[in-house]
């Protein structure tokens, strides 16, 4: 059986999406609009605008085209290092001796090493098609602003990153990576915005979060005639650009007629989880099959497992729309874990929604045993795998241990959509035994919590 199934299930470029999957066409019960913070009713094009291209508007608002064509631009710079491989982690099963089929979608066979490029591209180039100058951004971890700052370099925009101050410190080398291709790179919070310098006036020895920064993006493209601001997770239209990983998953599994019994992904705004999952979760809306699917989030940061379903904003500064979701509030500040991308105090519109449905289950796991599954992974497999995408495989080597004392020979996927060679530092912390875990108290939870918007 081992030799029926390669290592690496490789597609052929010609195979590669030509669409990208909406799932909110699906979903019998939509997500809750964006609302206006000052007038509470929805928001409108027109006022999105403001802040978003036009293009990727009309794609956040889009909520009945199942599928939406991918330009042919966008199509041919992906060409450059995607279909990306759906892998067989013969090693990893032998390792843990489970009788599990264990396979994993490798998102980071490119520079910026992860599944980010996918969004980044396409919302460049629909403000390069727009005749913008530029675009701001926010980025936790790094990838998503070493994404943009390469899809910015190859479509002639400039681009501005404010980046969580903890992993500006902690990642100097993305830093670096991200100005190698033309980006200007500013620890958020920052003095250089008027909501930076309140948030660091209210919390001076903060170490940032993605709210903080996200609010600094928006008042920086918003002060700026020709630049608008793109994010990388957590919209709507970014799940929709990201739909192309689970895609290419479905495709690759179709041809040798696997169907997993359980998808995993680690959730921190809902990207990566987003994307892999959607071409599955629509055929169990359409009742056509059924799947299990677990949001992995870090004990840390828990907006599904213990955060509340209520609009919230989605920035520290309040400068955003307000977007029902599973949220720990606005204002709660996550501790400095090695996590930068899964540190939002939100989940997506759409995977709060399936969650509230029932539809999806969520997990929360402490960082210690997320470096154990990594180095378990890296020396059975031989990728050095990124904090968030180890969420991932932390529980996906659990699901595999259950089989093993149960017996059943169970399908996993899971999306490994970061690599983590910019993540030294954390784990030297693990191997040093320096490495600590953070829960935030239920106190301190609702005192975030006493602070949401009454909506």
């Amino acid at each position: 059986m081992m030799n029926e199934i390669p290592y690496k299930i490789y597609l052929d470029e010609n195979e590669m999406p030509t669409q990208w999957y909406n799932v909110r066409a699906d979903m019998k019960k939509k997500p809750a609009p964006l609302l206006n913070p000052g007038t509470g009713q929805p928001m409108t094009e027109e006022e999105l605008r403001h802040v978003f291209c036009d293009e990727l508007v009309k794609q956040e608002l889009n909520e009945t085209d199942r599928f939406i064509d991918i330009p042919e631009e966008i199509r041919n710079f992906y060409k450059m290092y995607r279909p990306s491989p759906l892998v067989r982690a013969y090693c990893l099963e032998k390792k843990l001796d489970t009788p599990a089929k264990i396979y994993y979608k490798f998102e980071g066979n490119n520079t910026s090493g992860s599944h980010k490029l996918n969004s980044a591209i396409a919302q460049a180039y629909y403000a390069k098609k727009q005749g913008l100058k530029g675009v701001t951004t926010e980025t936790g971890a790094g990838q998503w602003g070493t994404a943009l700052s390469m899809a910015c370099s190859y479509l002639d925009l400039d681009c501005k990153v404010y980046m969580v101050k903890v992993s500006y410190e902690q990642k100097p080398f993305r830093r670096e990576v991200m100005r190698t291709y033309g980006a200007s790179v500013t620890p958020s919070p920052s003095n250089t915005t008027n909501v930076g310098r309140k948030i660091l006036a209210e919390f001076p020895d903060t170490n940032g979060s993605l709210g903080c920064a996200i609010s600094e993006a928006v008042e920086a493209a918003t002060s700026q005639e020709g630049y608008r601001y793109v994010l990388g997770s957590v919209l709507s239209q970014v799940l929709l650009h990201q739909s192309v990983i689970g895609m290419e998953s479905k495709i690759a599994l179709d041809k040798y007629g696997i169907k997993p019994d359980m998808i995993i992904g680690c959730a921190g705004g809902g990207s990566n989880l987003g994307g892999l999952i959607s071409p599955f979760m629509g055929e169990k809306l359409r009742g056509e099959a059924d799947y299990r699917f677990i949001a992995v989030e870090p004990a840390s940061c828990p907006s599904l497992t213990r955060g509340v379903y209520a609009y919230d904003f989605c920035d520290t500064g309040k400068v955003c729309p307000l977007q029902k979701m599973y949220t720990l509030g606005s204002g709660f500040m996550p501790s400095p874990n090695h996590a930068g991308g899964l540190r939002y105090h939100g989940m997506s519109a759409i995977l709060s929604e399936l969650y509230d449905q029932k539809l999806m289950e969520a997990v929360a796991v402490e960082q210690t045993s997320v470096f154990e599954a990594a180095e378990i992974f890296a020396r059975s497999e031989g990728i050095l795998p990124a904090p968030e995408s180890s969420h991932a495989i932390r529980v996906a080597i659990d699901e595999a241990l259950k089989c093993k004392e149960t017996g059943e020979e169970k399908t996993i996927l899971f999306g490994l959509t970061g690599t983590g060679y910019f993540d030294m530092y954390a784990y030297a912390a693990y191997n040093d035994g320096k490495m600590t875990d953070y829960v935030p108290t239920d106190e301190e939870l609702q005192r975030s919590f006493d602070s949401l918007p009454k909506v």
